[in-house]
């Protein structure tokens, strides 16, 4: 299991690194750091969601999660509104530049992945598309372990 692991690991590790490299190429606007898009995928897909609820999802700090947070809103990228039951907390929205640029991000990724997999045979996508569920269900065993 160790072998298969590392070769799991290896292999989507250089995938996510090859894209990211090439769509950074291709997006307009600086480069984000890996951490900041994070923060912006969850508060992209939580809308109202607070600091420490995003440090959970990611299994950050809230400090360093909040020190994200700041660079995104002085980047405008996200903004914070107080809570309307709690003035003290935060809650966090991603703007309109942030949700532009993430759908830029996503088309070019999935368009130079999409390009890249025609070059596959038909036996080497079936055999990805069959080992997708079984990954999505690692995934999700990842996610829930301390």
């Amino acid at each position: 299991m160790t072998e298969l692991a590392e070769r799991l690991l290896g292999a989507v590790q250089g995938l996510r690194r090859v894209v990211r490299r090439r769509v950074r190429a291709d997006v307009p606007g600086f480069p984000l750091p890996g951490a900041q898009v994070e923060v912006l995928r969850v508060v992209a897909d939580h809308p109202g969601i607070g600091v420490g609820a995003t440090a959970r999802e990611l299994h950050l700090a809230t400090n360093s999660v909040s020190t994200l947070v700041n660079q995104l809103a002085d980047a405008g990228l996200l903004r914070r509104e107080p809570d309307p039951a709690d003035r003290r907390a935060t809650r966090l929205e991603i703007t309109d530049t942030a949700r532009d640029r993430m759908a830029s991000w996503r088309r070019v990724r999935t368009e130079l992945v999409a390009g890249a997999l025609t070059g596959l045979s038909e036996a080497d996508i079936l055999t990805i598309e069959q080992a997708l569920p079984a990954l999505e269900k690692l995934m999700g065993i990842l996610k829930e372990q301390p």
